[in-house]
This record gives structure tokens, sequence and C-alpha cells, in this order.
């Protein structure tokens, strides 16, 4: 069972990440899927999407919970059946869950890409990184923003932010490994705390209250 981390976040919230290893057989293995989870499953062309899929809920009956325990809202967003909030993540071989007691959470695993650097200016304004010179560094960095933005984003719900101008991230060190943000949309301001950490060339952030 490669149950790749497990972060107590607080004594409400925890995430597990989940590195895929197995073939579709052995992750169906324990697994019962309702009607609509099979139907979007069998709908799903790539084969590391549909191992996401069933990761997910290794990852949530690890925590206590089936596939019949979660539903998704009008936005797409997750939900659990007994009021816990959860939020979901898939990129690559790696899947991830942050579940809470308590409050919204948000969290975002990204591939560390050189794609990144060309379409940074559609979500944060590039000139608050000019002082990075060295290019991985840069990947690094913004793949951190965008995780952040993302979480936000998750945490919120519905389809209106746009990550430029709404979705807020505070400067940090790579050390830090956590800094702030903020949802400023329609007069309101909401602010997160985001933790981040880094393996295997991916990038996992997650927000919460």
């Amino acid at each position: 069972m490669p149950l790749f981390k497990t972060i107590r976040v607080n004594d409400f919230t925890k995430v597990c990440i989940w590195k895929i290893e197995e073939s579709l057989e052995e992750l169906h293995t324990n697994i019962s899927l309702n009607q609509r989870s099979l139907d979007r499953l069998e709908a799903m062309k790539s084969e590391i999407h549909q191992k996401g899929f069933l990761s997910i809920r290794h990852l949530l009956a690890h925590e206590g919970y089936s596939d019949a325990d979660l539903h998704y809202d009008e936005f797409g967003k997750p939900h659990l059946k007994d009021g816990n909030f959860i939020s979901i993540t898939h990129s690559g071989h790696y899947t991830g869950i942050i579940i809470s007691q308590k409050a919204p959470v948000g969290i975002d695993i990204e591939k560390q890409r050189e794609k990144i650097l060309r379409i940074a200016h559609k979500f944060t304004p590039l000139e608050e990184y000019r002082t990075i010179a060295n290019t991985d560094a840069l990947i690094r960095k913004l793949t951190i923003v965008w995780g952040g933005k993302e979480s936000l984003y998750k945490i919120y719900g519905k389809k209106k932010l746009l990550f430029l101008h709404h979705i807020y991230i505070e400067d940090f060190a790579f050390a830090d490994e956590k800094t702030t943000g903020e949802i400023r949309f329609e007069g309101e301001f909401d602010n997160y705390d985001i933790h981040f950490l880094e393996f295997d060339d991916y990038t996992c952030v997650y927000a919460f209250q």
C-alpha cells in the first residue's frame, strides 16, 4: 500500500498523499464503487487518470470513508456525507486528499514543469519574482504560487474567481515551507494559512483557515 505521506496539520485537519505504483487491477482490489463512479471511471480514456481516481478511493478508505460517502456539488466541489470538509488532487503519479472537521480546506499537487514560465503572467504579477535568477528556482516558486491559488480556488468552490485578480499569495522563502493567502472578492477578504512541500519534482500545497 503506497501511502506516500501523512501530515497531521492540526488536531482537526489531515493530509494524505498516495504514490501510484500499482496496476489498475491492484487498485480495484477492496474498493467498491457506486454506479456514478463506475460510469466516470469507464469514461476516462487515460489509464493514469483511472489510477488516480482509484487511488483517491484508497485514500478515502484509509481515512474510514467509502466511495458512497463522497459526492460533488453543482460546481464540482467534493463533499463528505458526515459534514467534514475535503479537497482532492491528482497529478501524474501522485494523488492527495486533505480532510478537516472544522473548516473548508484545499489541496493541489503539481509536477514542476518549465511550461509554468509561459503561463505565469496569467495567474501572478511576474515582476514580484524578477530577483530570482535561477530558472529552476523560479519554476519551483511559481509552482508553489499556482498550487496556493488553486488550493484557495478549491476552498471557494465556485467558478467566478480569477487567479490573477482575486487570489493573492504572500511572498515566502523556500525554507519556510509555508506562507499565507487571501481571497479578495466582492468586498470580502478571507485569509488562509498555506503550507507546501516538494518531492520527486512535484509540489504539494494545501490551504486551511
